[in-house]
């Protein structure tokens, strides 16, 4: 009899979302956003020219109000989607919201509660146990290069093949940059000797777990705590992450093992508690394809970009100024469908890292891109095989995976953002994208292949230049300078389109005198040089523009 009543008990209860028509009633106002945003949210929107919108505006107070007084307790809320998780224990709670006049609908995003799961048993083993465990620890290995300010232990090697070096020797460490790092647990980091360095500096802002609703994620699963390694460790000798400077909250979304949707309204709420935060950068080693209930699997044709809660919620995150950084999937070996990139990694506005080894080989089990879905992904590659990690003692192991791919090349974008804090998330990510050694011609294993970050700096400097200069345009795509030209003739060029163009350089009867090639992305500045006119005579020229669907002429003068 006890059984049977047990049974029937939690046999009605649910975890569900609440979707709720508008946010009427609300007391915050647009004009407000302190009320509701940080001051470092704010900025960042103002930096970034983002306005404030409604989706930023909190749920109607009244609306949770409601759903308290009919029985429902409130889990978390997503004021993007305008909606609420909560916990029901009766149907008959549920029927009574339903009828509310602002909720549109509900929908179970976890399954019925059974004894064994309430007493804390796990039914299924981790989702990482079969790519992701911690090995061998590594002897302490100095690979001190004479021209870098750091030495980086056992870590070298996934640093150096993106030059990160580079960056780190101008003092770009990632200081004055927020990454919000959701997983699913940061086990033994407040004693951790590798992050010393990030507690003792005060660079861990906070924690929050969305699982459990509470203010701690020291006790829970390890996986996160590797991934923050990977950016944040600084033992000189042993290890050194890409970004040890860097400020760091740390939210718990995932629960490691189970998997159901109620994972993506934890990570939703998680990405709009790091925006109100004033978070920059977002690095999630986190996925979904398939459940633990396969009416819940995403299908090929959902990952694409606009189907999956947490993949809209990652685009969101992107749309208010945040890079938010994925890993691919760990699923390139299957032979189904699954094999393609996971949730939200298919997000547009995201950057999806897919896994190298050291030497830049792609690694089997890094996730494949869409097959012919006409985007890149994954968008670049880190190295996620034999990837150097700190364990709970702060020694050094390697692991595989591409949630390790994430974090190393999420540090060093971090760094790169400190040196351009001029330039937005997407430029940023865009610069990073052209850096990398096959952006001319991405595939669906490398996307646009493993960026280099000196390459990436030089990238942004000549952009910030240009920009300096780029007053010189007006209104115009095109224009030449100095004018009239004597020796040197200069050509300062907004890119109309993703491709190659070509500039001509020809005298009064069409004749070519010099021809430039180039490959341009939309909206960037180049500026280009013409070498052959110091032997022109004076007098009326052309440069010619030609980039296959236009094609312009612009007079110029030499004197």
């Amino acid at each position: 009899l006890l059984q049977f009543c047990f049974t029937t008990l939690f046999a009605q209860e649910g975890k569900y979302i609440i979707r709720f028509t508008d946010k009427a009633g609300t007391p915050y106002s647009l004009s407000n956003p302190s009320a509701y945003l940080s001051e470092r949210a704010i900025e960042r929107r103002n930096r970034q020219k983002i306005p404030v919108d409604s989706s930023d505006l909190p749920i109607t107070p009244r609306y949770l109000d409601s759903l308290r007084a009919a029985g429902a307790e409130i889990l978390n809320v997503s004021k993007w989607f305008n909606q609420a998780l909560v916990r029901i224990t009766d149907e008959v709670i549920l029927d009574k919201i339903n009828s509310f006049p602002f909720v549109i609908a509900s929908q179970r995003l976890s399954p019925q509660v059974m004894s064994v799961q309430s007493t804390g048993q796990s039914q299924t083993k981790s989702k990482w146990d079969d790519i992701e465990t911690e090995g061998k620890t590594l002897p302490n290995n100095s690979t001190r290069v004479q021209s870098d300010i750091t030495d980086y232990g056992n870590s070298y090697n996934q640093i150096h093949i993106h030059e990160g070096e580079f960056l780190h020797n101008q003092g770009f460490k990632g200081n004055g940059i927020v990454i919000a790092v959701l997983d699913a647990g940061f086990n033994s980091y407040k004693s951790n000797p590798a992050l010393d360095s990030i507690r003792m500096k005060g660079r861990i802002l906070g924690e929050w777990d969305f699982v459990k609703n509470e203010a701690s994620v020291n006790e829970d699963h390890a996986h996160g705590m590797y991934c923050l390694s990977a950016m944040a460790a600084n033992r000189p000798g042993v290890m050194v992450g890409s970004a040890p400077h860097a400020s760091y909250w740390l939210l718990r979304t995932e629960d490691a093992a189970s998997e159901y949707p109620i994972e993506e309204q934890n990570w939703v709420a998680a990405a709009e508690f790091a925006d109100s935060a004033g978070a920059d950068m977002i690095s999630s080693s986190l996925g979904y394809v398939s459940f633990d209930d396969p009416s819940y699997n995403y299908s090929y044709a959902q990952r694409d970009g606009n189907t999956s809660l947490i993949t809209r919620g990652a685009d969101k995150a992107a749309q208010k100024g945040i890079l938010v950084m994925i890993s691919a999937g760990n699923y390139g070996t299957r032979t189904d469908d699954v094999k393609y990139v996971a949730c939200p990694a298919d997000g547009d506005s995201v950057m999806a890292v897919g896994s190298v080894n050291i030497s830049g080989i792609i690694s089997g089990f890094s996730s494949w891109g869409p097959n012919g879905a006409g985007k890149v992904k994954p968008s670049v590659v880190s190295v996620g095989q034999g990837t150097v990690l700190a364990n709970a003692a702060g020694n050094t192991f390697a692991s595989n995976g591409t949630s390790y791919s994430n974090p190393n090349l999420a540090g060093l974008i971090a760094c790169l953002w400190q040196a351009f804090p001029e330039f937005n998330n997407m430029e940023i990510m865009r610069a990073v994208e052209r850096s990398a050694h096959q952006f001319s011609h991405p595939d669906d294993r490398y996307g646009h292949g493993i960026p280099n970050f000196r390459k990436a700096y030089e990238i942004l400097q000549a952009e910030k230049e240009l920009r300096a200069n780029s007053q010189i345009l007006g209104n115009d795509h095109i224009k030449a300078y100095p004018l009239p030209f004597t020796d040197n003739l200069k050509v300062l060029l907004k890119g109309r389109i993703n491709g190659t163009v070509l500039l001509r350089l020809l005298d009064g009867h069409g004749r070519i005198i010099e021809t430039k090639s180039l490959t341009t992305v939309t909206d960037l500045y180049y500026n280009i040089s013409f070498t052959r006119t110091f032997s022109l005579n004076s007098g009326v020229y052309y440069i010619q523009y030609d980039d296959g669907l236009n094609r312009t002429m612009t007079p110029v003068i030499r004197q």
